[in-house]
């Protein structure tokens, strides 16, 4: 149990502080970007709303939407990585299904961007 005593004590050691900082950037970060990618992917779904599958993939066929939509995919996946991660280390002890937890958490995410980068590909190349 963490008590007064062990948080005002300079040698305490609670991981690592440039790990945790760099972390918190990040989230912050993406948190942002998310905000701005969210208005274009509002005029996305709008734009694409109704629409058939040959105006879908001339949307998506310009390479100027693709670009936004990878990156927007890249980063909802960078900012799910960070806030599961927190929601793991809140929840689970130290330990060895903390870091199974924590690799499958990378791995997910890293699968979730590749999957879904491939597709855009697909549609930009092969339509």
């Amino acid at each position: 149990m963490t008590d007064r005593a062990a948080i005002s004590n300079p040698k305490t050691h609670y991981g690592n502080g440039k790990a945790a900082t760099r972390t918190f950037i990040w989230q912050r970060m993406t948190g942002a970007l998310n905000i701005a990618f969210a208005l274009f992917f509002i005029w996305f779904v709008v734009r694409l709303a109704g629409a058939d599958r040959a105006s879908m993939v001339g949307t998506v066929h310009n390479p100027f939407i693709a670009v936004i939509l990878c990156l927007l995919i890249i980063n909802v996946c960078i900012h799910m990585r960070i806030g599961m991660h927190e929601v793991i280390e809140d929840y689970l002890d130290e330990g060895p299904l903390n870091d199974l937890a924590n690799r499958a958490n990378t791995a997910f995410s890293i699968l979730v961007a590749v999957v879904t980068i491939l597709a855009v590909a697909k549609i930009v190349f092969w339509g």
